[in-house]
């Protein structure tokens, strides 16, 4: 429940992020510039603390890093109903990224606790809860910013984070025992101990691929000619993949746990690139939207398929700085991603950012197709 909240709350701004910078002031080929800062500046601060998080979570605990991410985003998030200008605005997405955290420190802590043979259902499981708050928000975003204006939309964020806090206080249960101090390693030593390192930089490179794709699907759907209700539009159509997720993500982590994570990683990978090619060839909203509903099954596998695999290569004392890392890199996608397709979008049109983004997936699965072949044979990855 906390997973889908935080996921809702920060997406739940997407569908009118464009939109609200208009209404702000911003004029001309300009929005989608500010609109791609707006939403990846969260992403690149959390990409630099993430890190930081994580050795303080392995220290002390998953839970407090969690409560500690949801109280702070309540104010950041909730604040932004109360700007003035797109610097305010920026100036609060970039605090919202410094306390973030909530979600890879949820999945550090399952990852922690559940038995290594049952992860991959486990953490499906989870993501089944981030993924369709995150693909869901925007369908709830864009029904409220076109009923109560956009800037309520940032308090009902504000509202949501802090349910998140209380159920974090009040219910969840963490099984966590500090290591001895004789025994921590410096993350230095950590890396150092690893095996196989090219498996974890091959990871955390799908985790940022998987982030890199447009966030500017408001402005393309408005190029398509969907005038009227435009907001509620692209909320339905974004959060498409998130009824699709709900549907398959538990179901593809028990397939993973059969058949090797790995194997449904390369395999997702793969439909990925053939259904962003599909999405650069969509003529009007409704197919993009039944193509991204097709999309949100390859996603389902995606993110528990990546978390699955770190789990099984880390050791317990320090999954917490390993989790952060993948998440570093999965916020520079955030970073990247959105300006990558804005400007992509300006040069060359819309249909553009579909191309590179399935061009990204196909690269991705080579690579990682080399580093599983090169580096582990198939049972020793599949029993970690």
């Amino acid at each position: 429940m906390g997973n889908f909240f935080v996921g809702a709350s920060l997406s739940l701004v997407v569908p009118f992020m464009s939109l609200f910078v208009e209404e702000l002031g911003v004029r001309g080929h300009m929005v989608d510039l500010y609109a791609g800062i707006a939403v990846s500046s969260s992403a690149m601060t959390a990409a630099f603390l993430s890190p930081v998080w994580g050795s303080l979570a392995d220290k002390y605990g998953r839970k407090p890093m969690m409560i500690r991410a949801a109280l702070a985003m309540t104010f950041t998030m909730g604040g932004m109903a109360f700007v003035p200008s797109v610097f305010w605005l920026i100036v609060l997405r970039l605090l919202n990224g410094v306390f973030s955290g909530y979600v890879p420190n949820s999945t550090a802590l399952i990852a922690s606790q559940a038995p290594k043979k049952y992860s991959g259902y486990a953490l499906g499981t989870l993501s089944t809860g981030v993924v369709a708050g995150t693909l869901m928000g925007p369908l709830l975003g864009g029904f409220v910013a076109q009923s109560i204006g956009i800037r309520n939309a940032f308090l009902l964020v504000g509202l949501f984070l802090f349910i998140v806090t209380l159920l974090t206080i009040f219910y969840v249960k963490e099984d966590f025992e500090p290591v001895a101090k004789d025994r921590q390693l410096a993350t230095k030593d950590l890396l150092a101990e690893l095996p196989h390192k090219s498996i974890l930089f091959a990871l955390f490179l799908t985790s940022m691929v998987i982030q890199m794709s447009a966030h500017i699907l408001t402005l393309y759907i408005r190029s398509m000619g969907q005038t009227d209700n435009l907001i509620f539009a692209s909320g339905l159509i974004v959060s498409a993949m998130g009824v699709s997720s709900i549907l398959f993500s538990s179901h593809l982590g028990k397939l993973g746990d059969k058949i090797g994570n790995h194997r449904l990683l390369l395999l997702a990978l793969l439909y990925s690139f053939v259904i962003y090619l599909f999405c650069a060839w969509a003529k009007t909203p409704w197919e993009l939207g039944f193509l991204r509903f097709l999309f949100g099954m390859g996603t389902g596998a995606l993110l528990p398929g990546v978390s699955s695999l770190l789990n099984k290569l880390t050791p317990k004392e320090g999954i917490s700085r390993i989790f952060s890392y993948n998440q570093t890199f999965f916020y520079i996608g955030g970073v990247v991603g959105p300006i990558m397709g804005s400007a992509i979008s300006v040069h060359f049109g819309y249909h553009w950012v579909f191309y590179s983004t399935a061009g990204l997936a196909l690269l991705n699965f080579f690579f990682l197709l080399f580093s599983f072949r090169k580096y582990l044979g198939v049972r020793e990855i599949s029993a970690g």
